[in-house]
């Protein structure tokens, strides 16, 4: 194993990077599934109310938002000698993938209770998991750069996840005449099996951080220190914004492409090509925040995403080459979505650890969590109702002018206006190269 001594003072070589990013891969394959298609395969396969789903996965994401906070508190406060971070992360293995195939595999007659019961089950496991993982990442190292590189590592190994997710779904309709339930019990199969195995790897060739606490805060005293870094409340409001901004058309893909375009059967490709730009774009991305910031790559991508996803909800059926054509630039752009906020992220901590002197990755991340996970249950919880309100009806053979039209501007419209006010917060971000290398210097002289 790795030394966990020098982790955090020396960038990792090839093969620990490799080991902490492989289980992205099944976390991506679990991802696709939870929020782009298990709304639609609950209330169009399984005939539930459509606007009963969306209320019972916001039911489902507030109670995940509760784990989030314990699982980061508790992730930084024991410090067993397995490992602080490694051992909420092994633990949090068996429960994650029977919960998956508990809520992939609804038996016949399965209701709203059981969406709601395998659903929460499934995302605080998931929380279990996730925060100690990610704060394991932001711990890895301590340079601008580096954090990137790690972030970058992860966010491809997760959009290859996504990509085998996708084929898994293409793959569905030779392994059953029942393709959305075949296909759901592929993706329970894949994490069941390949978690576990990557989850070893990683526990077995990644080190464990090092700790820079030189203090102990109480909780009321590390929300206050959170409360008074800046940095950090101005980059979580910005990810909020952008979260609820990609969560709208996430929930509303399968609706879009398939009543908006009237092409159901292009979903599965324009999902490849999107997911494979972003793939291509990460490279890119990380070029140019070294060549500028971190920060101003991410706007860059951010802009370059609402000058074109602005055209979304003018095209109509027929439209498939120019909703190609989005799907591309903007895919490119998720690039710098999923690599640059997490490693600004790991920045902003070294503000709080210099002015706090505890290291609280897992806190920090479990907010950061929580900020994803409130966007895209705010993405569900107004989108399905509004729908609704609008007489969208997904089950409906024909489709309302209101509801098409209301369709339309909650996947592309809205998002576009999101954007554009995390733009306006990321802009001038005050952390830099050089203000982080000045304030790891500060914490590793009072350590």
């Amino acid at each position: 194993m790795a030394d966990g001594r020098s982790a955090g003072r020396r960038e990792l070589g090839l093969l620990a990077l490799a080991a902490y990013a492989l289980p992205a891969i099944p976390f991506a394959v679990l991802t696709l599934p939870l929020y782009v298609v298990l709304p639609n395969f609950y209330a169009a396969e399984l005939g539930l109310p459509i606007a009963a789903v969306g209320s019972a996965l916001l039911i489902v994401r507030l109670v995940d938002a509760v784990a989030d906070p314990a699982v980061g508190l508790l992730a930084d406060r024991f410090r067993p000698r397995f490992g602080r971070r490694r051992v909420w992360f092994a633990a949090a293995m068996l429960p994650t993938a029977v919960s998956a195939w508990m809520l992939f595999r609804p038996h016949e007659g399965a209701g709203i209770g059981y969406l709601l019961l395998w659903g929460s089950l499934l995302s605080i496991a998931w929380t279990a998991a996730l925060v100690p993982y990610n704060a394991w990442g932001a711990e890895l190292s301590t340079s601008y750069a580096g954090r990137s590189r790690i972030a970058a590592w992860r966010e491809t190994a997760a959009l290859v996840g996504t990509l085998v997710a996708l084929a898994l779904q293409a793959a569905a309709p030779a392994l059953s005449d029942d393709a959305p339930r075949a296909g759901l019990a592929a993706y329970a199969a894949v994490v069941g099996i390949g978690l576990p195995l990557f989850a070893l790897a990683t526990l077995s060739l990644t080190p464990e951080p090092i700790d820079a606490s030189r203090a102990r805060l109480g909780l009321r005293e590390g929300l206050r220190a959170m409360r008074a870094n800046t940095a950090f409340l101005r980059l979580l409001a910005a990810f909020l914004l952008n979260g609820f901004a990609n969560g709208l058309p996430a929930t509303l893909f399968l609706f879009y492409v398939g009543d908006r375009l009237a092409a159901p059967d292009y979903a599965g490709l324009f999902l490849v090509g999107y997911f494979a730009a972003g793939l291509i774009g990460v490279p890119f991305w990380l070029w140019l925040a070294r060549r500028t910031s971190k920060h101003a790559a991410w706007s860059y991508a951010m802009l370059v995403a609402c000058a074109t996803f602005v055209f979304a909800p003018l095209l109509g059926p027929g439209d498939l080459a120019a909703f190609g054509v989005i799907c591309a630039v903007t895919g490119f752009t998720v690039g710098a979505d999923l690599a640059l906020p997490p490693s600004i992220q790991a920045d902003v901590i070294d503000v709080d650890t210099a002015a706090s002197g505890e290291q609280r990755s897992g806190f920090y991340l479990a907010a950061w969590g929580l900020a994803t996970k409130l966007a895209l249950a705010l993405a569900v919880g107004l989108a399905f109702p509004a729908l609704s309100a609008a007489g969208f009806d997904p089950a409906a053979g024909e489709k309302t002018e209101a509801g098409l039209v209301a369709l339309a501007w909650l996947y592309g419209g809205l998002p576009v206006a999101l954007k554009l006010g995390a733009v306006a917060l990321m802009w001038r971000f005050p952390l830099d190269e050089a203000s982080q290398r000045a304030l790891r210097a500060r914490i590793e002289a009072a350590a």
